[in-house]
């Protein structure tokens, strides 16, 4: 634990944020995530989202710890983060949201904008994580 560096899972938690905003903004992916979601611009204004943004960020620190610990190793630099920030992006978690998708019959649109959002988050944690030692 003396190892783990708090300050960069704080800053790979808010690259989330920063990669969602654009990500899900009308600029990329917005309007079909919307689209395959059924939401219209009203929908989105809906529920608390102070609670939303709060739990979210959250568990993203969660997820960003978790990642720092499997890369806690001093040989892991930034390309090698990055790398297995990727594997755990794209090789677990899209994965495992594509497996839901089937069951709850969406469309590979809503697979792939959501797991391709988070495997690139995860290749920029590990990035982070790796390079800021």
């Amino acid at each position: 634990m003396e190892t783990i560096n708090y300050m960069a899972i704080v800053a790979a938690a808010v690259s989330a944020f920063l990669i969602g905003g654009l990500w899900y903004s009308p600029l990329l992916f917005g309007k079909a995530w919307m689209k395959e979601m059924g939401f219209t611009d009203a929908d989105l204004q809906q529920g608390n989202m102070a609670k939303i943004f709060g739990l979210a960020f959250i568990f993203t620190l969660i997820m960003a710890f978790c990642l720092a610990m499997f890369l806690n190793d001093a040989s892991i630099g930034a390309s090698e983060g990055a790398f297995y920030g990727f594997l755990a992006g794209f090789g677990w978690i899209f994965f495992a949201l594509a497996v839901n998708s089937l069951y709850e019959r969406r469309s590979w649109r809503y697979s792939l904008i959501n797991g391709g959002y988070w495997t690139v988050v995860f290749t920029l944690m590990g990035f982070i994580l790796g390079a800021w030692r």
